[in-house]
């Protein structure tokens, strides 16, 4: 591919194609054939400016590590190409060494060895205070100039009062003590922002980045048991895709027809950023990569290749390592889940280029006003040097590291659960839900300590959604087509706010197939595609256990703003408790909170209101 190639010249390379397609009866799933004319963008959105592929380096991301940290949350300026000015946005700073400006450090914990953690919110002016949307769960014109944050640890088995419950706000000038057990094996986790109905504006700005958590087989050092690459030749992938506006200034808006301001439901990118950076090339040593990858956008999910159909391994997703490398050409990742990959360059000679693509067709409701599939991420050009020579294990669990994944166990408890886009012909789009309900509904999950559950997630809608459990991790059982309009036909879907959750057998349209080879072992995200069931088997932790009690209340955290909510957001806003200024400007009496949540992780799918409680309880 040429070294000059633009963004819509790379477009029409690829063979992308465009979204001529009508309001109805198109799956999500299909792939476009039409080759975009170099000229086509669709006038109902807006666009990235021209910028050059592979004008600059793959980031470095700084690491830290140690037993007491401090994490800051930090208004920055960063330059996400060479030919785009710096612009604002957030980040995480954390001591004293060189800061990035954009997302944060990677963050090496090690198993057993607890983590104290004193996060702050420092921010200034944020970035993307325009497209807050006031009238979404919670959220107040005071939280524009002086934004409330919520750090979460994603994968982690946290104490709830340490999980960043998104009530649990920090407010500017503000700080709170989080404890990080490690109690678990080594694993990609990763921490970001998780402020109530906020979360999706707060990440897009930069607030996202990755925690390795290591153990005695996989230290991340030379000689580890397990004989994976480490040092220069394992590399952390922080993948997301963006919209630039013409002044490069970061946009969280596709389209046109929603106001600025006004809750959107997604966005498909049409550049693609690998740690910070457009389109980015690392320039790699003929030998063996371990490449730490993380799908840490807010909306698509990919389809991850190369542009040769070279083979690669997975050795490990979101809870840890697989009992052995699975060979793939391609894996579908879905934002929060991680993928722990290996890539061998040994047969490339010096000079030679692999990209790293995609070819995911955006959703249907994305397609239908012009979106395309966002193309690329970064390419790896081979140097002359030899790198890691060691081989692919053959195995990763047993005699050399951690034991073998255990059977999937018997569950004692079936429950289903739902996931629904409520109908209603509106703009701004309606609300996203799970079992129909509102986050601040009362009628939640209570799962028993110790107890092995399945939960059959029902997704009616045409489009995936990565369902996020907090605290625990889960196997992947099934997925299973459904008939969703004789479902529906058969239980009518009732006002939002009464608990909506069929019985799904009887519609289903096929048989069950197995997750893929590389989706085995231990998950905290899964993917469920649109009009299926998705059925995983969950076992939910004793205190005994974890070493905490799960069901702890803990108090909410006060701080201080510079501006007062308005007076026309003073009431309705479910259980949200704010002090702004010493004053207590709550809609309700401010109680405690308790237990963890579970969500889509496509961010403006949990801001509004596809996020749901949960807790523990005997």
């Amino acid at each position: 591919m040429a070294h000059d190639m633009t963004r819509r010249n790379l477009l029409r390379a690829l063979g992308v194609g465009t979204a001529a397609v009508a309001l109805g009866g198109v799956s999500a799933s299909r792939a476009f054939t039409s080759p975009i004319d170099n000229a086509f963008e669709s006038p109902l959105l807006f666009h990235s400016p021209n910028v050059t592929a592979f004008r600059d380096a793959l980031p470095t991301l700084p690491t830290v590590s140690g037993s007491n940290l401090s994490v800051d949350a930090v208004s920055a300026m960063h330059r996400f190409h060479a030919d785009m000015p710096e612009v604002p946005t957030l980040a995480y700073h954390c001591g004293p060494n060189a800061q990035p400006g954009y997302l944060g450090p990677i963050i090496e914990g090690h198993a057993e060895d607890p983590l104290t953690l004193r996060f702050s919110n420092n921010m200034a002016l944020h970035p993307m205070a325009q497209d807050m949307d006031t009238s979404l769960h919670g959220v107040t014109d005071s939280f524009r100039t002086s934004t409330p944050m919520s750090l979460h640890l994603h994968g982690g088995v946290t104490p709830p009062e340490s999980d960043g419950n998104p009530e649990q706000l920090t407010l500017p000038g503000g700080s709170i003590v989080h404890h990080f057990p490690n109690g678990q094996e080594a694993a990609t986790l990763w921490y970001h922002d998780h402020a109530m109905a906020i979360t999706r504006v707060n990440v897009y700005a930069g607030l996202a980045g990755m925690y390795l958590l290591r153990d005695r087989f996989d230290t991340g050092l030379p000689d580890n048991s397990l004989g994976l690459p480490a040092g220069e030749f394992e590399m952390p992938l922080v993948m997301q895709e963006k919209i630039f506006r013409e002044d490069g200034h970061l946009s969280i808006r596709s389209t046109r027809i929603v106001p600025e301001g006004s809750w959107e439901g997604g966005a498909v990118g049409d550049v693609g950023l690998v740690n910070g950076m457009i389109w980015p090339e690392l320039t790699v040593a003929r030998g063996l990569y371990r490449f730490r990858m993380i799908n840490a956008a807010s909306y698509s999910v990919w389809n991850l290749h190369f542009q040769n159909n070279m083979k690669f391994w997975v050795i490990g997703n979101d809870g840890g390592l697989l009992d052995s490398p699975v060979p793939v050409t391609s894996i579908r990742v879905a934002p929060g889940e991680r993928y722990d990959v290996l890539v061998d360059f040994s047969d490339y000679d010096a000079g030679q280029t692999v990209e790293l693509r995609n070819d995911e067709a955006p959703p249907f409701q994305a397609a239908v006003i012009g979106a395309v599939t966002m193309p690329l991420f970064c390419r790896f050009r081979v140097g002359a040097a030899r790198g890691f020579t060691g081989g692919v294990p053959t195995s990763l669990r047993g005699a050399r590291g951690p034991a073998p994944i255990a059977p999937i166990q018997q569950p004692t408890k079936i429950r289903t659960v739902t996931v629904s886009q409520p109908y209603a012909l509106r703009n701004p789009p309606a609300i996203m839900s799970l079992n129909n309900l509102r986050y601040s509904d009362p009628d939640i999950e209570m799962p028993r300590p110790g107890t092995v559950e399945q939960w059959n997630i029902v997704n009616i809608t045409p489009d995936p959604h990565p369902i996020h459990i907090h605290l625990v991790t889960f196997r992947i059982l099934s997925r299973t087509p459904l008939r969703t309009v004789d479902y529906q036909v058969a239980n009518p879907q009732p006002a939002v706010g009464i608990k909506w959750t069929p019985d799904p057998e009887g519609f289903l349209a096929g048989p069950a197939t197995p997750p893929a080879p590389w989706e085995a072992g231990w998950k905290d995200t899964v993917r469920v595609d649109g009009g299926t069931v998705t059925r995983i088997i969950v076992r939910f932790p004793t205190a005994d256990e974890l070493g905490f009690d799960p069901d702890a209340t803990f108090a909410r955290p006060g701080g201080t703003s510079a501006q007062e909510p308005s007076p026309e957001h003073s009431v309705d806003h479910g259980p949200m408790h704010q002090v702004h200024n010493g004053m207590d400007h709550s809609a309700e009496p401010a109680g405690d909170l308790q237990g963890y949540v579970w969500h889509c992780h496509l961010l403006d799918h949990e801001d509004h209101d596809m996020m749901l409680k949960y807790r523990i309880t005997q």
